[in-house]
Parts: C-alpha cells; structure tokens; sequence
C-alpha cells in the first residue's frame, strides 16, 4: 500500500510492529486491557488534535484523570439505567419465561457445572425437561455468566449483568471515536450509543446472548485500529462464541479487514467466521440434540445451496425487493442508518454489520424485520463506529476537494448531531418509560400477582403464565403454560388479561374449569390471577 493510501484510510492500523503469531490468549487479554487503558488516559492526539501549549507540570495527569473519570462515569450511569428498566420490568411482573426464565435455566445448569438445559423450552417445543439449549441457539458464551449465579441464583443476576456489559462498550467506543475524531465528538458519540434505541428495545426486553455482542464487537474495532492484531482475533473469538449466526459477522469484518490492507488477514476472519457458522449448524447443534434447521426462515430463496444461488442469479429483482418489502423493513434500514447520520454508508466497516441485517430483512419471520425486539442491538456499536469512520472519510473528501471544511469542526458538528437524533428518538422507544411516574405505579393486578406467587411453594414445578414465570424462576422450575396436557401439580393463570401464548383469556377461563375437572383445587383466585394445584401423584412431570 502507497503512503498517499495510508494517509486516506482512517481505519488502517497505525505503524507498528505485528503481534507475535505465538501470542497465548491471556498474554492478548492482558495486552488489549493494558493498552486501552493507556488509551483513555493519553492526551488527544490525531489529526484534529488541539496545538500543544505550555502547562504546569501536573496538567497532563490531571486531565488523564478526568478523562477517566467521565468515561467511567458514563458508563455507570448507563450501567444503573439498563439495570433500572429491567428490574423494574421484573419486580411489576412485565418481564417473560420467553425468555428470561429460558436463560435463567440456562446459565443455572452452568452454574451447577451441568448441561445448560432449559426445561421451559424444551417442554414448549415437546424435547423434555433435560432439553439442551446449545441444541437451539448454540451460546456457549452464556457459561461465563455462571459464576455470578454462585453470588445470586436468579433472573436479576442476568439483568444487571445484561446491564453492565452493554456499557462496558463505551469505553473501546470513546477510544475509536477520540482516536479518529478527537476528545468532544468522542463524549458526545458515546452519550448517543449508550442512550440509543437498539439498546433501549434490547433492556426492556428481558435477557438475550446479545448481551455479549456491543461490546465485542467495539472492542474489535478499537482494536483493530490501533493494530493490536492478537486482541482483535481474541474479541472475534468471543464473538462467535454468542451465537451459532455470529460467524457471518465476523465474516463481514474479515471484508473489512482485507478492504484495508491485511490479505491473510481478512481471509482468515471472512473464511474461519463462515467456517464457524456451518459447523455450529450442521455439527454442534445437532451433536446436543437440536435440530439445524429449527431457524431456518428461507425458503422464498431456497433450501439447498443450489437453490439458493439460482434464485440470487436467476431472479435478483426478487431478492431486492425483499429488502424493502412490506414498508416496516424501509422503515428499520432508517432507524438503523439515521443515528450515524448515515455517514456510516461511506465506511467499509459496515460491511461487518451486512451480514446480520441482511439475514434479518430476507428471512419469512416478521419479527425479525422490525425495531420492536432485540435485534438491532448486535449492530448498534458496528454501525456508530462505522458513522464517526465515515465522518472522517467525508470531511478529508471535502478537504481534498479544497473545501473550507476544518477538521475539528465538522467532527464535533457531526457527533452532536449523532448525539441530538440519539436524544430525540429516546421518547420513541422504552427508555422514556424511566421519566415517567406510571411506569412504576404498583396496580391491584401487581399485587395481586405477588399474592398469588407466595401460594406456590419453594422447589416445585409450576406452570405458569408468561409474565409470571420469570418472578417463579429462582426458586422453581418453570414450565410455560400452553393449551396442552398438564404436566405439573402447580398451575398460575392470568384469566383477565391473557398472555402469550394463549390467544384470548376466554380460553384461559375455559382451560381453567377444564382442569378443575380434572382434579386441580383452586388456590388463590384475584385480579384474573388463578393458582391451581393439584396432590394426585398421577400428575407428576417425567424430569
């Protein structure tokens, strides 16, 4: 690569000497932990750097600490606002097993350092009480969260761990951004990631393995940049390790990364990511009992990869038009390009981000194309990075076209407005709940909800109501409750309001005189809330 080429390409590592081949894992840790450290300490630096001028002796380190102190501040704050929503969720009985009891059950059976089965699902999807979610979506990455359980075994524990590791993305996040485009536009960029609508949608949903991905993948990033190749390859790891499709990202960064420079590489991201994939797939999931093609969601375009590449080549208008069709898909593209100002269009680090969009908007499942779930917050990090990239990429066109552009300006001009549209969508999605008094107002149903827990007892399998089961979860084992044969001596029902997945409460009612019927006493019947139970030993789960 020419220096002219160097000099235009802002995420081209810095000169330096290339990390040891041989480099152990712990020695990367502790090298990427050891330079981002002195990162966010070091004084602005870059092309939009202020002039040096005289200062006391003790500035420098001063200013190292305030920079450390904001940043940290930050991101406890962003810390306490995550964990608010969802245990305010839990506590008001708004929280669901589908699917905060499933990872519940999930990171327990690590912690006992067993399977991580998940009786919930594996009962819902008719596989038993000892089905293995490897077998579903494989996140062998969960098992780090085991040992918080051996501090407190329960749901809260996955909240607040979801809470802290979507902040700890704002350090490596203000690192790049300073790094590219200086001190301010770095605040600014990460008040924007930290109050913004992907991670406002995935909070409020309970818990997912998405957890995981902003911050590895900002890590990446940052890493990348600043040519610490062994940290990098060490995030990417991780990443594929949240989830079977993570592969396809990676592989979109492997692009990314032969786009600027590093051949070998770029192909050893784009090939080991898609490697991954097809072996978590076709290999690791059917090897714990799952089956390979339970999320497969495309068959419009093909089930065998002849299929698949016929109707790509032999009719591409179709496919392009399922980018866009029905109107929530345009309507999620803008969500997700607006924030970055769509700047993030002029960085091949989106390329990284391609993959997980694409295989949302070309699946047959609705709720894959919309902002309504979680979703988006596997490209959030991905994508702002790739705005402030662009942003820089944009202003040194200009420049190069001899416009009066100063670099200082335009970059902090662009991340305020980054941080004003994060602001402004804000009372669009969950986090306006947190200003509002109502949301955390305890109504007749709320307690009577808690009344109507305090009747099962410690230790038993209970079927219960969506909404319920995640406040059951600590102590019982809980079972989604269906329209189906029962299979434990404890039911809870929510006739008033109805829940997933009954489609009325009319035919909770009628479930409900069904199963007195059948033996079951009622136990505890207000506010819709009804509390069966049944002593006939005939009536006994098979675990």
């Amino acid at each position: 690569m020419t220096a002219s080429a160097a000099e235009s390409s802002p995420l081209l590592p810095p000169a330096r000497p290339a990390a040891s081949p041989v480099a152990t894992a712990v020695s990367a840790v502790a090298t990427a932990v050891s330079d981002a450290t002195a990162t966010v300490a070091a004084e602005p630096a870059g092309p939009v750097a202020a002039a040096p001028s005289p200062v006391a002796a003790g500035e420098p380190r001063r200013r190292r600490a305030q920079h450390l102190v904001a940043v940290t501040a930050i991101t406890v704050a962003a810390t306490g606002v995550y964990a608010l929503l969802g245990l305010t969720r839990l506590s008001l009985f708004r929280a669901t097993s589908l699917d905060l009891t499933l990872f519940d059950q999930v990171v327990r059976g690590f912690a006992a350092l067993s399977a991580p089965t998940s009786p919930l699902r594996g009962v819902d999807l008719g596989k038993g009480f000892g089905f293995n979610q490897m077998g579903e979506h494989f996140s062998p990455i969960l098992a780090v969260l085991a040992p918080l359980y051996w501090i407190h075994d329960g749901p809260e524990t996955l909240i607040v761990a979801q809470a802290v590791l979507f902040a700890l993305a704002v350090p490596p996040i203000w690192v790049f951004t300073r790094r590219v485009l200086g001190v301010g536009p770095a605040y600014l960029v990460v008040v924007a990631y930290a109050v913004s609508w992907p991670l406002a949608r995935a909070a409020n949903f309970d818990f997912h393995e998405v957890a995981f991905a902003p911050l590895l993948t900002a890590v990446m990033i940052e890493r990348f940049h600043a040519g610490r190749h062994a940290a990098t390859a060490f995030a990417a790891a991780g990443l594929l390790l949240v989830k079977e499709d993570m592969g396809l990202m990676v592989a979109g960064f492997g692009l990314f990364v032969l786009l600027r420079g590093r051949r070998w590489d770029g192909v050893a991201y784009a090939a080991g990511g898609l490697l991954y994939t097809v072996l978590a797939r076709q290999v690791f999931i059917p090897a714990v009992g799952g089956d390979p093609d339970m999320y497969w969601a495309y068959d419009q375009i093909g089930r065998t990869p002849g299929a698949i590449a016929g109707t790509l080549f032999g009719d591409p208008l179709h496919v392009l038009s399922m980018l866009v069709s029905p109107q929530v898909k345009i309507d999620t593209w803008a969500f997700l390009l607006w924030p970055a100002l769509f700047t993030c269009l002029l960085s091949p680090l989106t390329l990284m981000a391609v993959p997980q969009i694409l295989e949302r908007v070309l699946s047959d499942r609705w709720m894959w194309w919309g902002t309504d779930y979680h979703h988006s917050a596997f490209t959030v990090a991905v994508l702002l990075c790739a705005g402030v990239d662009g942003a820089a990429r944009l202003v040194r066109w200009l420049r190069r076209r001899n416009a009066p552009v100063d670099p200082r300006t335009a970059g902090g001009a662009w991340a305020l407005g980054v941080c004003v549209v994060a602001l402004t969508l804000v009372p669009r999605f969950p986090f306006d709940q947190l200003i509002r008094p109502e949301f955390y107002e305890r109504h007749p149903d709320v307690v009577a909800a808690e009344q109507a827990i305090r009747e099962v007892p410690d230790g038993v399998v209970v079927e219960a109501v969506n909404h319920i089961g995640p406040r059951l979860s600590g102590r019982d084992t809980v079972l989604l409750w269906n329209d189906r044969p029962p299979v434990a001596q404890w039911i809870v029902a929510d006739v008033a309001r109805g829940a997933y997945p009954w489609p009325s409460p009319d035919r909770q009612r009628e479930r409900v005189e069904e199963l007195k019927a059948m033996g079951y006493e009622v136990v505890f019947d207000r506010e819709g809330y009804v509390v069966l139970h049944r002593t006939d030993p005939s009536v006994t789960p098979a675990m």
